[in-house]
């Protein structure tokens, strides 16, 4: 996942309330995937008949993996169309499912939005068409964001496996010659790193739910529970959760880390400036600061997130994205192999890394040498491929999102996000949040667990 994606989907106020709900139900544009497996004729004859697929995508240039598949299948043609990125694309998406008219055949989904389109029965299962074999060829947490039960609702295309990107050159100015191993160095050498250099060790936004809820990710927490229907769970005020705000409002407290708003000028300038020590970020981040911070290349370095037991090696995710097959094609074979190609064909995924800087999901690609052995030079040689491909197998498998994501980032910024950026108690504000998003769930007519 490339920033400007993250910092606008994860970080993203909410769309009007009809259309979490009623703008999605079905009508037109639902149907059911066949019960027994399409039949290896019936994909020869979709494949050699002329039809043309609409593709409702944000990443950048991705006709060219749509052009190997274009070649592949000379009678398919693909219109690609960008139609904004976070809440305009799936504002977008929803209404055309309303309306019964102009959705598109695919669409780009985020990992965390699956459930909301899941509960209005909107995405195509692809098991029946060839998905259900490729489990094997993805990482098992990401295979589990695209999946519910025996149904396929997404192929992966993107990942964030978390990590701690820090300036060697700060750490070392505060006598510090490595990233910090677990949270409780970390807060040590946040005082550190303030008292001797005037830098933050790194920055927590108030915008940014997303960011938030992989620390709660890491530190073991299921904050939802979802598995289709009325029922949903929402574990995100617990004690556990507690302890992790607390450790967060004793830093802020402390002024040991800075709270501005992600992807702002100021946070731009403070990346660049040396303002903020490190950034702890999804396996996207790497790329994005090679063309956000160019004047601080072969300072920054890569390290596993802090752990909190020095033993422990557990990770979580921040963004990742796949492609989806809406329930209302016409063409369910020719869309179901379209996003099965681009995200499995071998070429097409070294290009999603190579030209889109997407952090793959490909198991065979992680496992590449010509991946993961390449020396980063802004990161002063270091092999951060091969750094991330294992972070990538640190992740819990079983974390799962509500099917309300629009309100859930729109609520933190309210709740959890204006205590941070108010620097006043965390945990009330984590309170706050479990009690915004339990009274509009129950408003929505869910069950809450």
């Amino acid at each position: 996942m490339k920033a400007p994606r993250t910092a606008k989907a994860l970080g993203a106020g909410a769309l009007a309330a009809s259309l979490l709900l009623t703008g999605c139900a079905g009508g037109a544009n639902s149907a059911t995937a066949p019960a027994a497996a399409v039949s290896q004729s019936d994909i020869d004859k979709a494949m050699d008949t002329d039809t043309t697929l609409n593709f409702w995508t944000w990443v950048p240039n991705i006709d060219q993996e749509v052009a190997l598949f274009e070649k592949k299948y000379p009678k398919i043609k693909v219109n690609i169309q960008n139609v904004g990125q976070g809440p305009a694309h799936y504002q977008k998406v929803r209404a055309a499912i309303s309306a019964g008219q102009g959705a598109p055949d695919v669409i780009q989904l985020e990992f965390a939005y699956v459930s909301s389109f899941q509960l209005s029965n909107n995405l195509l299962d692809l098991a029946p068409y060839g998905a259900k074999d490729m489990k094997n060829q993805y990482v098992d947490w990401v295979w589990n964001q695209v999946t519910r039960g025996d149904k396929v609702y997404g192929i992966p295309q993107d990942s964030g496996p978390m990590g701690n990107l820090y300036r060697s050159d700060i750490l070392a100015k505060a006598g510090l010659n490595a990233a910090p191993k677990t949270w409780d160095d970390y807060a040590t050498a946040a005082k550190t790193v303030k008292d001797k250099t005037g830098s933050y060790i790194t920055n927590i936004s108030p915008s940014d739910a997303g960011a938030f809820i992989g620390l709660l990710w890491q530190a073991g927490i299921k904050p939802f529970s979802y598995s289709g229907g009325q029922d949903v769970g929402i574990a995100i005020d617990t004690d556990k959760s507690q302890q992790v705000a607390k450790y967060w409002n004793s830093l802020l407290q402390q002024n040991l880390v800075a709270n501005d708003p992600g992807f702002t000028d100021t946070w731009y300038q403070g990346i660049a400036n040396g303002k903020y020590a490190g950034w702890l970020t999804g396996a996207w981040g790497p790329v994005f600061l090679q063309g956000t911070a160019k004047t601080t290349s072969g300072l920054w370095r890569a390290a596993p997130l802090p752990q909190y037991t020095a033993d422990a090696n557990v990770s979580a995710n921040l963004g990742g994205s796949g492609d989806a097959v809406l329930a209302g094609t016409k063409n369910p074979i020719a869309a179901a192999k379209l996003v099965e190609f681009i995200n499995s064909d071998p070429t097409s995924t070294a290009l999603l890394n190579s030209k889109q800087s997407l952090f793959p999901t490909s198991t065979p690609l992680l496992q590449n040498p010509d991946f993961t052995k390449q020396e980063a030079p802004f990161y002063g040689g270091q092999k951060v491929n091969e750094l991330f491909a294992g972070v990538a197998n640190t992740v819990d498998k079983t974390f799962e999102w509500p099917p309300f994501m629009d309100y859930v980032n729109s609520s933190f910024k309210d709740t959890l996000g204006k205590a941070i950026a108010e620097k006043t108690d965390l945990g009330a504000g984590l309170t706050a949040w479990q009690n915004a998003m339990t009274t509009y769930a129950k408003a929505q007519g869910f069950n809450v667990k």
